[in-house]
C-alpha cells in the first residue's frame, strides 16, 4: 500500500448500514455484493459506528470483512474510536455498575448508553473477538497531510503529544477495569465545537504541530447542527476554521447523507 493511493474518510455511521454501503458503492469502493472493489485505496471511518441506528454490529462486521479484502489488494480499511464506541464497550464491560466520576456524580455506563441511543441487543451480539478489535482501534491517525480524529476538540492533547502516545494511553485505559477512567475518556471524546470560535485556528495549529499534518478532519458534530442547514441540504463536507478543518459528518442519523469523502 502506497501513501499515494486514494484516501477516503467517513464518520458517524451510527448503525446505518445501508447508508454506508450505498455511499461506498457510489465511490466505487464496494460492489453490489458489498465486497471491496477499491483496489489499493485507503478507507478510514472516524468513529461512532453504533447507536441511533440498529445495525452497529453489522457495520463492524462489514468493516472487518472489507479490511481483509482490501489488504489482499494492497488497500486498507480501519476505524477510529469515537465517544459512542467508549459507551457501548463500557456498557458491555461495566453494565449497570455504579461509580463516581471526577465531579462526584454517580454514573452507570448502561444507563447513559441507552440515553444516547444504544440498543441493548447489540451488547449480546458483539463477540469477544469483535470487542477486542474495537478496543484496540486508534483514536487519532495521521494519513498523508490529514490528521484524522473523531471529535472537534483539542482534548486529545491531554493524552499525549504524538499520535503514538495518545493511542497508547487510550489503549491502556481500555484494557483496564477502571470505569472512572473510561468515563473520563468518554467525556473528553464528547467535547465539541472547539474550533468554531475566533481562537479555533490557534487550537488547530497547536494540534497539527504536535501530531503532524496540514489539515484536521473530524466528524462528531453534524454539519446540519453547525451550519443551520437542513440534513437533506448537506451534499458535501464542510471546510472551515481558516480552511484548516474539514467536517465530514453529514448527519446520517438526522436524515442526512452518509458522506464518503476523498481527501487527496
Amino acid at each position: 500500500m502506497s501513501d499515494t493511493s486514494p484516501l477516503f474518510v467517513a464518520s458517524d455511521i451510527h448503525g446505518h448500514y445501508d447508508a454506508l454501503t450505498g455511499a461506498l458503492r457510489e465511490c466505487g469502493l464496494v460492489g453490489d455484493d458489498t465486497r471491496w472493489t477499491g483496489g489499493p485505496a485507503r478507507l478510514w471511518i472516524l468513529g461512532d459506528l453504533f447507536d441511533r441506528g440498529e445495525e452497529g454490529v453489522a457495520v463492524v462486521r462489514l468493516l472487518r470483512g472489507l479490511a481483509e479484502q482490501a489488504e489482499a489488494e494492497g488497500g486498507s480499511v480501519d476505524t477510529l474510536i469515537g465517544n459512542h464506541e467508549v459507551l457501548v464497550l463500557g456498557s458491555r464491560r461495566f453494565g449497570d455498575v455504579a461509580f463516581t466520576d471526577v465531579d462526584g456524580q454517580d454514573r452507570q455506563f448502561l444507563h447513559w448508553w441507552v440515553l444516547n441511543g444504544g440498543f441493548e441487543d447489540e451488547l449480546g451480539d458483539l463477540t469477544d473477538d469483535e470487542v477486542r478489535w474495537l478496543e484496540t482501534r486508534p483514536v487519532v491517525h495521521l494519513a498523508d497531510r490529514s490528521l484524522l480524529v473523531h471529535a472537534d476538540t483539542e482534548s486529545y492533547l491531554g493524552y499525549g503529544r504524538s499520535t503514538a502516545a495518545v493511542n497508547a494511553a487510550v489503549r491502556a485505559i481500555m484494557s483496564a477495569d477502571e470505569p472512572e477512567e473510561w468515563w473520563q475518556l468518554f467525556r473528553e471524546l464528547t467535547r465539541r465545537h472547539e474550533f468554531a470560535g475566533p481562537d479555533g485556528p490557534a487550537r488547530v495549529r497547536g494540534m497539527l504541530r504536535s501530531f503532524g499534518g496540514e489539515q484536521l478532519v473530524h466528524g462528531h458534530s453534524t454539519i446540519p447542527d453547525t451550519t443551520g442547514l437542513e440534513p437533506g441540504q448537506v451534499t458535501e463536507a464542510r471546510r472551515y476554521c481558516d480552511d484548516l478543518v474539514l467536517n465530514v459528518d453529514g448527519g446520517v442519523y438526522q436524515g442526512g447523507k452518509c458522506l464518503v469523502v476523498r481527501l487527496d
